[in-house]
């Protein structure tokens, strides 16, 4: 069994969006939080990586969305390490609302280990992993699959640029791995009202697009002042969802690239719908040709 930790989040009023939902980005950082504590509770605090001369840096996170959870609600999130290879771990995450017993969400974050000084990775030391396996350690599974290929961009992709600012740093300097979130949120945004489809369009027609699935891979790191390219376009459609695909850039370097899995939900039942066909005809300028992406 792996050393396993639940940290209960008190959901805040600041939190919350103006659907009365916990904030996507929210459940990366109580996920981030969960991770901290659980890594001190093995033993290894930031005083200790800090002795060791080493750091880990978010590669890829991922997290489905499965029932709102709103504020004043309690979420347990339970963490635990899945598994350790030569220089990444992945870390595991069950959010369960304390109230209800049932599952809000769940989530993983793979992790690379670094050498603090030069930033490249380090090999993961065997006691480390005893830490956190007082068992034993499983033997490393089949290689991890790569984050899929999203399909060319159409013309009518939407860009749009951002700059990092001091807001969205972490304690090493970089852009915080949930911030990327609130980036790709806040570009997608732009991109519908760019479409025609402002959110106060989208609330007098009654229906709302909800993240269902979140995947992100972060490739380097963003600082202070870097401006952020943000390319989006939406892939497969179905009668009820779409998934958007983002690329984000400095200048020509790839630090981040991400997909999302949106639901079209009735507001007022919250019960997924067909999307409407006006919303598909307004955004066909930013949907790929699936097509050319085999």
């Amino acid at each position: 069994m792996p050393h396993t930790y639940t940290r209960p989040f008190r959901i805040r009023y600041y939190e919350c969006d103006p659907y009365g939902h916990v904030n996507n980005a929210t459940y990366l950082r109580y996920a981030t939080q969960a991770a901290m504590e659980a890594s001190a509770d093995a033993g290894y605090d930031l005083e200790q990586y800090a002795a060791l001369g080493t750091v880990w840096f978010i590669r890829e996170a991922g997290i489905e969305y499965l029932r709102p959870v709103k504020y004043g609600d309690t979420l347990n999130v339970k963490t635990w390490v899945s598994d350790f290879r030569r220089v990444r771990s992945r870390r595991e995450y069950e959010m369960t609302n304390a109230a209800t017993g049932k599952l809000a969400a769940r989530a993983y974050t793979d992790w690379v280990y670094l050498d603090a000084a030069t930033s490249q990775p380090a090999r993961i030391p065997p006691e480390m992993a005893a830490a956190f396996f007082p068992e034993g350690a499983p033997e490393a599974g089949e290689r991890r699959p790569p984050f899929p290929e999203p399909p060319p961009p159409p013309p009518g992709a939407f860009s749009a640029v951002r700059r990092v600012g001091w807001q969205h740093l972490d304690m090493e300097g970089h852009m915080n791995s949930a911030a990327y979130l609130s980036l790709l949120e806040d570009v997608v945004i732009d991109a519908a009202e760019y479409a025609g489809w402002p959110m106060s369009r989208v609330a007098e027609a009654g229906f709302a697009i909800f993240a269902r699935e979140t995947r992100i891979e972060y490739t380097a790191p963003a600082l202070m002042g870097d401006a952020l390219r943000v390319t989006t376009y939406i892939g497969e459609v179905t009668d009820t969802t779409v998934t958007r695909h983002y690329l984000i850039k400095i200048e020509e370097e790839v630090v981040a690239r991400a997909q999302t899995l949106w639901v079209c939900v009735d507001v007022k039942t919250g019960r997924s719908q067909v999307i409407p066909e006006e919303w598909l005809l307004d955004f066909e300028a930013q949907v790929a040709d699936q097509a050319s992406g085999e």
